[in-house]
């Protein structure tokens, strides 16, 4: 760990590296999470760390007398330029968003997971989380007990990136009381309860991936709400917003789970969920109840690539018919109040996935690669002269296997994210496979023409250079024009966003509890985040080492202040 301040922005002065935003669609990138996630998903059914943790010590945190101010965040171990220009604006002692207003630092800071991309592991946590946060943040050596006393804690949840690695690197981060900056950290779980202010409480429960709630985690939620009175409030933090899935007649299982919980251990204490918070999507929604008594709030703007709103539904009904743990014929409408960035926006940035083959190079080389190939195979196919049936079956059988390897591609990466098979999307894959066939088809013929008619050395200098820095580039924006359109339909969704890494529109909840009961949430946004630093050597102990090189990170309000009241559990927006 690197202690005293840096005179520069280097990696033996800061004690990590700055990370660059992780570039998803490149080919090395998409293998190894895409590995890591099925390894995950096989070994966590077989050594699921949840139930090991029933050996841990776990306590009921209490964090607030009469009043409290806590910061929620999730998504944020990505790029340093985003994931640190969050974490400054969370340690600056006071912020402005609005005139007039003014709020301090939270005293708690929760992180909603996916606290390090593109997979969790001890580099990763460093470089891309420990490292940034304790640079905003860092330590003060102090010897009075009160200034001790006052350091903010810091609470995190594991996200599905988080849970790649098994949970091995997130305990020990965050559940072993080590400091992370100036914030303490006080959890042994991966879950944990929080008795705050007047009556609340901040549950944050490990549902693995969409997975059962495990009998140790549920004991240790059944002892924190012995402590609870009829009348209490609950803010529920979840690692994936499942209301939104669910409740717009999708797959019901993840949020199935989050009522099971709600019906056997919040419920039975007299308790209501009033708030439920979370991220995993990379950006801001929230969904009122239409009588205004709840609140489902998505904020992922830690720092993590954006992610469309533009296609969120207009109203949710929870919960879905298609839940198996419903026990009344009940449904309640949640309406969509805000996103960020707005739909209009949302709409205008999804037409950057044209920049993808500079976003993301390694993709660009990937096309160049695969139509290299298949225009080789055809090729080869046009300028053979078989005979007989057999003699042309072996001739065109391996661009019939390739072509048949870009339809499977194809049709399986249309269906990426979708929890069912669909007829629709299985269309759409055999159109793009169609597309980039085309292209490489039309090449061939080029070539083939090209052979015929030029000398041989011409031939063979476009089909080297030509091949993969033009048709290459050409078919990695058949790649960007097809993700622009099936994005509209309900297909590949995330891939339109994750394909441009954006950096910019990140943001946090800043929520407070007055001493009437009263919670506040205050939905803060960084439109644009820093991108030039420079070192500050000579920063007084506990301001960030590192600065924008001009001007500073501005921060506004997403909406006006939300306010819960826990007696009457009305919500209503201020004007």
């Amino acid at each position: 760990m690197k202690d005293s301040r840096p005179h520069d922005l280097s990696e033996e002065q800061l004690g990590f590296r700055r990370r660059g935003a992780v570039r998803w669609l490149l080919p090395t990138v998409l293998a190894s999470a895409g590995l890591k996630a099925v390894l995950a998903g096989i070994f966590g059914a077989y050594a699921d760390k949840r139930e090991l943790q029933s050996g841990l010590q776990a306590e009921i945190y209490h964090h607030g007398d009469d009043e409290l101010w806590f910061d929620f965040v999730a998504d944020l171990g990505d790029g340093f330029d985003a994931t640190y220009s969050i974490a400054s604006v969370l340690a600056a002692p006071e912020l402005s968003p609005a005139e007039n207003l003014h709020l301090p630092r939270g005293q708690v800071l929760v992180m909603g997971g996916d606290q390090a991309y593109p997979a969790a592991s001890a580099t990763a946590y460093e470089d891309r989380t420990k490292g940034p946060y304790r640079a905003a943040f860092p330590r003060e050596d102090t010897v009075l007990e009160q200034e001790a006393k006052d350091r903010p804690t810091l609470f995190a949840l594991p996200g599905n990136h988080d849970w790649y690695d098994g949970l091995t690197a997130f305990l020990r981060v965050f559940a072993q009381s080590r400091p992370v900056g100036g914030w303490d950290t006080e959890q042994a779980r991966s879950y944990f309860a929080i008795q705050l202010p007047q009556r609340w409480w901040l549950l944050a429960i490990d549902t693995q991936f969409d997975e059962y709630i495990d009998a140790p985690q549920l004991a240790y939620f059944r002892r924190a709400t012995t402590q609870m009175r009829e009348g209490d409030g609950v803010i529920l933090c979840t690692p994936k917003p499942a209301w939104i899935k669910a409740g717009s007649g999708g797959d019901a299982r993840g949020y199935d789970a989050i009522r099971f919980f709600e019906r056997e251990i919040v419920r039975p204490a007299g308790a209501t969920v009033h708030v439920m918070l979370s991220g995993d999507s990379h950006h801001y929604a929230r969904y009122a109840e239409q009588d205004g008594t709840g609140q489902r709030i998505t904020s992922g703007g830690g720092g993590a690539y954006l992610t469309a709103t533009h296609l969120l539904p207009k109203s949710l009904e929870l919960p879905p018919k298609t839940s198996r743990v419903t026990e009344t014929d009940e449904h309640t409408t949640f309406d969509r109040a805000r996103t960020y960035p707005s739909r209009e926006q949302s709409s205008r940035l999804a037409n950057g996935i044209f920049r993808l083959p500079w976003r993301n190079p390694g993709f660009w080389g990937l096309t160049a690669f695969l139509q290299t190939v298949i225009a080789l195979l055809v090729q080869f196919g046009l300028a053979s002269e078989p005979h007989g049936v057999f003699g042309t079956l072996a001739v065109w059988t391996p661009a019939a296997f390739a072509a048949l390897g870009t339809v499977v591609g194809g049709v399986l990466f249309a269906r990426l994210g979708l929890e069912r098979s669909s007829f629709a999307a299985g269309i759409a894959g055999i159109l793009h496979s169609a597309a980039h066939l085309a292209l490489a088809g039309f090449w061939a013929v080029v070539l083939y023409r090209l052979e015929a008619e030029a000398a041989q050395w011409i031939t063979v200098v476009v089909a080297l250079v030509g091949t993969p820095v033009v048709v290459g580039f050409v078919d990695s924006l058949v790649v960007g024009l097809y993700l622009l359109i099936a994005c509209r339909f309900g297909f590949n969704t995330n891939e339109v966003f994750a394909g441009q890494s954006l950096e910019d529109y990140k943001g946090f909840l800043r929520l407070h509890i007055d001493r009437e009961g009263s919670l506040t949430i205050y939905p803060i946004k960084v439109p644009k985040v820093c991108r030039e630093w420079k070192a500050n050597p000579e920063g007084a102990p506990g301001t960030p080492w590192l600065i924008p090189s001009e001007g500073s990170i501005g921060t506004e309000l997403i909406e006006q202040p939300v306010e819960v009241t826990r007696a009457s559990a009305a919500t209503t927006a201020r004007v």
